[in-house]
């Protein structure tokens, strides 16, 4: 694939800029060819972004709220106007379909847009206090800089969850995408200069060596918050370098989500939901359907009318606008998930469906949307992070056996509830450990509503009210009044 746009360096003070010196290549999953070669970032580069961001600091934190929401607005709108360029950076990175890469565009400008409204809504309070003689008031400072760290599945979106409430609260920030995926980011970040962020404001360190990076970050007293978007396993390592400086951090880490369908579900409705729910982006979402709860009652219509679905589903590279399935992210993903479904085979499962995939996985990383049954409560697939195009049903009838088997993870991202009766779906979700449920619907991020997880699934929210808070500092001022 061709792509329009192609980087020559880090983005740092405003400009693309050499670096150290070294690069590395972007391939695209879908066939293994390069398609780009990008600028690896260093600890010495990494320093130089801090420069930037420190010397803006001051600038765009005193720069009106208003005049920040008017450069988000018009961020947002250079994303819709560039929306088949940046689709087709994310086609080309990431190799997901033509159909997710440009949703993923419309999703991320949302969060612009949202955060642009919210920049003239960093509300404080101003009270009497109860015992007379001063006045307290109580208002919201910018945190400072922030370090933002974000993962290949969604290189659009990722990047304006974080970078969004960012400098709408006033922060200027330093950013590591991912290095599967750097262009998109690179990309974004000439689009908010070209809507008016000044030089400094937002700097991108793409890099082979994320721990240099972003442990240089750490350690700069001047960076104060730390936003990151990955791995339960390296969110926990940040947080060990966060606390030793006491940095704010923010991890959206990993899921493990259940998909669970009751006896009196609309099945049809159920099945359309299941498919959003798990095989968009082909599964490789951390809010994505990662384990199927079917009352037993309904599991056999429910399977036959799901696999039915899954078999017709087209597999294949973005080239052909009608493949709905691209490949996974690289060659150890196929790996792993054909390790998963082999044991899971291997110990009594059964393949119910599977699509067909005409492209030879060594010719890219491709891996079938497949339907496992008579899975067991306690397979090893059911307690991992499967982050693809399978989905694994086990079959239930007590509830209290169901919320045991649900909440037995370490996860709580997110989860997904079909139910005839819409109590009974409340009362199931408010049971369940998890930051975010989508009842009788298989779709639940929103640029207007808190987006995180319970328990080892992460810690603050991105998006809503809340995301903009995450950047901010509350102070409290008591003004004499006798």
């Amino acid at each position: 694939m061709v792509i329009t746009y192609t980087p020559s360096g880090l983005f740092i003070g405003g400009h693309h800029v050499p670096g150290s010196g070294r690069s590395f290549h972007v391939d695209n999953p879908a066939d293994g060819q390069i398609i780009a070669t990008v600028s690896d970032g260093d600890a010495t580069d990494a320093a130089h972004a801090v420069e930037a961001a420190a010397a803006a600091a001051t600038g765009w934190a005193r720069t009106s709220p208003r005049r920040r929401s008017e450069i988000l607005y018009t961020a947002f709108e250079l994303m819709l106007r560039n929306r088949r360029e940046l689709a087709e950076l994310i086609v080309a990175e990431n190799g997901k379909c033509v159909a997710d890469a440009d949703a993923e565009i419309t999703y991320a400008a949302e969060y612009l847009r949202w955060f642009a409204e919210e920049a003239v809504r960093n509300d404080g309070t101003y009270t009497h206090a109860p015992g007379g003689g001063t006045r307290s008031i109580v208002h919201r400072q910018p945190i400072g800089i922030a370090a933002l760290v974000t993962p290949w599945n969604y290189p659009a979106a990722m990047v304006t969850r974080k970078i969004g409430p960012a400098l709408a609260a006033g922060c200027t920030v330093v950013l590591k995408p991912a290095a599967e995926t750097p262009l998109t980011a690179l990309r974004l970040a000439k689009i908010l200069s070209e809507a008016g962020v000044p030089d400094g404001v937002v700097n991108v360190v793409p890099t082979t060596d994320p721990a240099a990076v972003v442990s240089t970050w750490l350690q700069d007293p001047r960076v104060r918050k730390l936003s990151f978007t990955g791995s339960t396993p390296v969110g926990r390592l940040l947080l060990h370098q966060a606390a030793d400086r006491v940095v704010n951090a923010s991890m959206e880490l990993g899921g493990n989500a259940p998909f669970i369908v009751t006896r009196d579900a609309d099945l049809d409705h159920a099945v359309a939901g299941a498919m959003v729910a798990k095989f968009r982006n082909s599964g490789q979402a951390c809010t994505a359907a990662n384990r199927f709860y079917i009352h037993e009652d309904v599991a056999s219509q429910f399977a036959a009318r799901f696999a039915d679905r899954v078999s017709g589903l087209r597999v294949g590279p973005a080239s052909d606008p009608d493949n709905q399935i691209g490949p996974l992210i690289n060659a150890e993903a196929v790996s792993t998930i054909t390790d998963l479904v082999d044991n899971t085979v291997h110990h009594g499962a059964r393949i119910a469906a599977r699509a067909t995939c005409g492209i030879d996985s060594r010719n890219g990383y491709f891996y079938p949307p497949t339907v496992l049954v008579d899975v067991r409560a306690d397979a090893d697939i059911i307690g991992h992070e499967i982050f693809g195009p399978v989905a694994p049903i086990v079959t239930w009838n007590d509830e209290r056996t169901l919320l045991d088997y649900v909440n037995n993870s370490e996860a709580g991202l997110a989860a997904y509830i079909y139910a005839g009766e819409l109590q009974h779906a409340l009362r199931l979700g408010e049971s369940i450990q998890a930051g975010m449920i989508g009842i009788n619907r298989g779709l639940i991020s929103d640029p207007a509503a808190p987006f995180g997880g319970m328990k080892q699934s992460g810690l603050g929210r991105e998006g809503g009210h809340e995301g903009l808070h995450d950047y901010t500092e509350t102070q409290y001022l008591s003004v004499d009044w006798p």
